[in-house]
Parts: C-alpha cells; structure tokens; sequence
C-alpha cells in the first residue's frame, strides 16, 4: 500500500500515511473518504462553477480541511484546496497530475502541497492547496492571459517567446525567473504536457517580489490523449510539434534566454540525474498499467531527443 498524498509505502491502516497527514496539517490524524461518488462530485462541480474563482476545462470545487472533523468540505467561497474529481472524457486525470506534479518536485521547481483523495466509490479525486492564500492573507497573482491583455478565448494565440518578454518585464528579478522558466517548459516537454498555455503561467508577488508562481496545472495530457501530435501549447520558433534537441539548447536556452554554454551543460546534467530516477516514480503511481506504458514510453522518447 502507498499513501494517497505522499505515494511513499505505507503499511496503513487507511489510505493516507501520518506524514501525509502533516502535510495537510500537523494536528490531523485521520482523513475521511469524500462523502460523494465520481458522479456526485461532477454534479458538484457543474453546480458551482459560476461561483468559483479558479476555472478551466477540468471540473473542480473548492474545499477547506476540518482538522477536527478529519473531512474536507465542499465550499462556495474562500477555499483552502482546490479538488477534481476524475473526468468524464479523459481517464486517470488525478492519478496523472499527482504523479506529473511530483516529477517537476525532484527537479526543484515549487508546487504547493498536494494529493489523491479517496471518494466514497473508492475512485480518486486530485488535490492542491491554494498558493494565492496564506496566514490569512491573499497573495496577488495574475496569470500571463491577463498579463498579455489575452482571454481564455485566445490562451493559446501567443508563443514561448512572449512568455520570456512577460518575464522580462514584470519580474523583480528576471534572471533567476529565466531559469526557472527554462525548468518548467522542458519539464513540460518531458512530460508530454502540451497544455501549458496563458492561463497555467502566472506571476505571484510575496514580500514584496514578483516572482513565477508556484507550478500548477501540471499532467501528461497525451497519455490520455493518444491522437493529439503537438508537444507543445505554444508555439517554439514557430513550432508546436517536431520540435528537435537544438530548439531547446541552442535557440531557447542560449538565444532567447542568454544563458552560458556552462549553465546549459549543468542544467542538462540535473535534469538527466532527475530523470534517471522518474521510471521508479512513475512504476509506483497510482496509474493502470496501461497509462504506466505509455507514460514511461514517451519519456524514454522525449529524453532521447533532449540527449538526456
């Protein structure tokens, strides 16, 4: 048995672990199912998604924890966690963003807390705390649609090149967000995440620093969606698909984001020992073998190209 939050073994009882426990909070030593089915909390979410204040085409609801009861609650206003129950179309979307989410962990990019959950038909819904509320204060975020006077209409009429002008222009220190821009997008790449449009960027301002936000938004969507051909949401020096190991080194990471011939070496050292490690991650996911297959198939196709 695994931990639903941590994926680390667990001997139980339950399907979450006490260290997966504390990651949701230190007092918590119990969590119960969600008291609704996949079906139920589809309903859920289609009932409330006028008042919800983070949308996009997966369903989803807003909860906060109650340590005390050990359950999460559905709520219309000032959620702690945003939940998504499985989707109607596509399969094994929680199990993928779970296990996507923990790959860009090991590569040190930032994400905030997150997990499966139990529902009542023993399926699983995916869970991320909120990073734009914390200690009882909200953080101002703007996602690069709202930064590049786009809609959700038009998120993917731009390009990866006018993600680093946005970048450029807005953040206290665009350098250090140069670099970890460069994390995300290969690190969407390897993972076959071509959804990453204007909408699953965005700028956070904490202490005063405009910085990236922590990642969010993160899955494989071309596991599930086999027929899809583009590798890419926006456009590389005009491409979404076909792109080759050069378009990433040479022209991204040297031309467009200035980096030395030195730091590109050590980024692709990191990420090849990180990568090296991903097979196990995604061996012990809660995905069906299938999904496992497929995963670990593009993975080995995408590292090849990146000479990793």
């Amino acid at each position: 048995m695994r931990c639903l939050i941590t994926n680390d073994p667990w001997e139980g009882p339950g399907p979450y672990s006490p260290a997966g426990l504390r990651l949701l909070d230190r007092r918590l030593q119990a969590l119960a199912p969600l008291p609704f089915t996949r079906e139920q909390l589809l309903e859920e979410a289609a009932a409330r998604a006028v008042k919800m204040s983070v949308q996009g085409m997966q369903p989803k609801i807003s909860t906060v924890l109650r340590v005390t009861e050990g359950q999460m609650k559905i709520v219309d206003h000032d959620g702690r966690y945003i939940v998504k129950p499985p989707h109607v179309i596509y399969p094994e979307l929680p199990e993928n963003e779970a296990l996507t989410m923990s790959l860009a962990a090991t590569l040190g990019i930032e994400i905030p807390v997150h997990g499966l959950l139990l529902n009542s038909d023993q399926t699983h819904s995916y869970f991320i705390r909120r990073f734009d509320r914390a200690g009882g204060s909200k953080h101002p975020v703007e996602d690069f649609a709202q930064l590049s006077g786009a809609s959700r209409d038009t998120k993917y009429d731009s390009s990866t090149e006018r993600l680093i002008e946005i970048i450029d222009r807005y953040c206290t220190f665009p350098a250090l967000e140069r670099m970890k821009f460069l994390d995300r997008l290969l690190c969407a790449y390897l993972t076959g995440n071509e959804d990453m449009h204007l909408k699953n960027w965005s700028l956070i301002t904490r202490d005063d620093k405009v910085e990236l936000s922590p990642a969010y938004d993160l899955l494989n969507t071309t596991i599930p969606n086999p027929r899809n051909r583009e590798e890419l949401a926006l456009p590389l020096r005009g491409n979404k698909s076909n792109l080759r190991a050069n378009d990433f080194w040479r022209y991204l990471s040297g031309e467009r984001l200035g980096l030395s011939t030195a730091l590109i070496e050590q980024t692709k050292i990191r990420f090849a020992e990180a990568c090296a490690g991903w097979p196990a991650r995604i061996e012990s996911s809660f995905l069906s073998p299938e999904m496992k297959t497929r995963y670990l198939t593009l993975l080995e196709d995408r590292r090849q190209l990146l000479s990793l």
